[in-house]
């Protein structure tokens, strides 16, 4: 090393908030601290002083490790193993700074020390810092990215999703009904929002729990946390994306709640599998395992005409003296690129669902950037088919009891309800004429997916095995853009029952306990129109 580059390293000196030993059991102790590089006997130091004491912690820079648990809190270890496939580390230091700025300085002279050190410390398998674009940034586009988190970074929006008892009971009794998957073991929360699925794992018995969340509700997650000690100690709040922050252990379990409509949308569950391929141990668990993604051909004639008849306001020539019928068929194709989201009654579907498979112990990330979905149904009824319905339900492989979440129709309402993509030129089927088609979505840089669905009714009666397809409907959709419709009122025939009469008393109690007994089960299995088992 030139003694000028030297000189340079020597004057640095960065002031920390605090610097605490790692493997004290208490962090009461910090104290304001000054962190300097020097030259000893032809060896780079980095040295952590603690201001009210003669302490110091010496690093060599040549086997040092940083890494980044937050905006400014960061640990820096020391790396003494000698085989490249199993590390262990003979100290540590929690480092705090009192602002990002100094935080990122701090970064950029410990990269540029690593420089001029003679030689190179060998990386973790978590990666070290760096100072390159994220993944993230590469593939979703700023705006929609900045709307995403503000949107997650508020709380009314993270009560919408605790309030979905059968989301937050299901992951509850995931985790608890297998605890010998979480008894001593290192969880990383994937997107931990409020931090509820952080604290349901120390419940379990985690032995400590890494909560990764990008947006502000970073910040709320620790306030929450702080308010139940009995956690607090067991879980450490990591405000970034998956694909930045940097852990300093495996992980052992890793869970999450990456789930969009029609299970891929905001794509997440590719920072899922990012976070699997960075931080999970090669025997470790994901909390949820498993997808599936339900398909089956619907009739609904009420939803159909409701959908034309937004695009009656442009059949007006004479608004206001002005023809709007130019802007007619632009209108029409607008609204029947909107896929619907809402709870439908399961018997509008026309055939037995189908479903495509998506592991997520095995799936790669670029494996998300495009999935295709042959389709094929036999009808079970004369009728017009109006297009595809979806849902999803996922796995919870745990070791003990292995628990399903699912949001098919018939089931109890989730908040993401289901999924119809509505053709815009409907098709004739007759009982047991084959459907045939395809669901081909394409992600798209605003953190969600283009649908191009295809769906032909083939021949039907003597002869059909040699005749081909009969009718063809093909419809593009954008899942960024659905059309919300849940309050709209079902207008759907049902049984007219007699009325009571005025002796006889409704025992509230009894249909408690039967929808308590329904539920459960659901919870418990797919749905029984959700095909066979896994």
């Amino acid at each position: 090393m030139e003694v000028s580059s030297l000189k340079k390293l020597e004057q640095l000196e960065f002031s920390l908030d605090s610097v605490t030993d790692l493997s004290s059991a208490s962090v009461s102790s910090s104290s304001p601290a000054v962190a300097t590089v020097s030259c000893v006997e032809g060896v780079t130091e980095l040295r952590f002083l603690q201001s009210d004491s003669a302490h110091c912690f010496n690093f060599d820079l040549a086997s040092s490790q940083l890494f980044k648990l937050g905006p400014l809190h960061f640990i820096c270890v020391i790396d003494s193993s000698g085989s490249s496939e199993e590390k262990s580390f003979s100290q540590g230091v929690n480092i705090k700074f009192r602002d990002e700025k100094d935080s990122k300085d701090f970064c950029d002279s410990f990269e540029e020390w690593k420089k001029n050190a003679v030689v190179q410390g060998s990386s973790l398998q978590n990666g070290t810092v760096s100072a390159n674009k994220s993944k993230f940034d590469d593939k979703i586009e700023a705006s929609s990215a900045k709307m995403y988190f503000h949107y997650y970074g508020q709380l009314l929006h993270q009560q919408n999703m605790l309030q979905d008892y059968v989301r937050t009971g299901t992951y509850y009794a995931a985790v608890m009904e297998n605890r010998s998957d979480f008894a001593g073991r290192v969880v990383v929360d994937v997107g931990a929002g409020s931090g509820i699925l952080s604290m349901f794992a120390a419940q379990a018995g985690a032995k400590h729990v890494y909560a990764v969340e990008a947006s502000e509700m970073a910040e709320y997650a620790r306030k929450l946390i702080a308010g139940n000690p009995l956690f607090a100690d067991r879980i450490t709040i990591i405000k970034g994306k998956v694909e930045d922050i940097e852990l300093p252990e495996k992980a052992d379990v890793l869970i999450s709640e990456p789930m969009g409509t029609l299970l891929v949308n905001e794509r997440m569950l590719e920072s899922y599998v990012i976070a699997r391929d960075r931080f999970m141990s090669p025997n470790g668990k994901m909390f949820p395992t498993v997808g599936r993604i339900h398909m089956a051909p619907f009739s609904d004639e009420f939803l159909f005409i409701e959908m034309a008849n937004k695009a009656m306001f442009w059949q007006q020539q004479n608004y206001y003296g002005v023809d709007l019928t130019p802007l007619y068929g632009s209108a029409h194709q607008g609204y029947f690129s909107q896929p619907v989201v809402d709870a439908f009654d399961p018997r509008l579907l026309v055939a037995p669902p189908m479903f495509h498979t998506i592991d997520f112990t095995q799936m790669k990330e670029e494996d998300f950037y495009e999935i295709d979905i042959p389709l094929k149904f036999t009808a079970s009824m004369c009728t017009r088919l109006h297009g595809l319905a979806c849902w999803f339900d996922v796995l919870f492989d745990g070791s003990t009891v292995q628990r399903w979440l699912t949001t098919a129709p018939g089931a109890p309402t989730t908040h993401w309800y289901q999924i119809r993509c509505v053709l815009s030129q409907p098709i004739y089927v007759m009982a047991g004429q084959e459907i045939t088609g395809r669901l081909h979505l394409v992600a798209h840089s605003a953190q969600s997916y283009s649908i191009d669905l295809t769906l032909s009714a083939k021949m039907w009666g003597p002869g059909a095995s040699q005749g081909g397809i009969l009718q063809s409907s093909t419809c593009k959709f954008d899942l960024k853009e659905p059309y919300y419709r849940m309050s709209q009122p079902q207008a759907y025939p049902v049984s007219q029952e007699p009325p009571l009469q005025p002796q006889q008393q409704l025992n509230t109690q009894d249909i408690q306990t039967q929808n308590d007994e329904l539920e459960e089960a659901l919870l418990q299995e797919p749905p029984q129109n959700a095909s066979t088992q896994l």
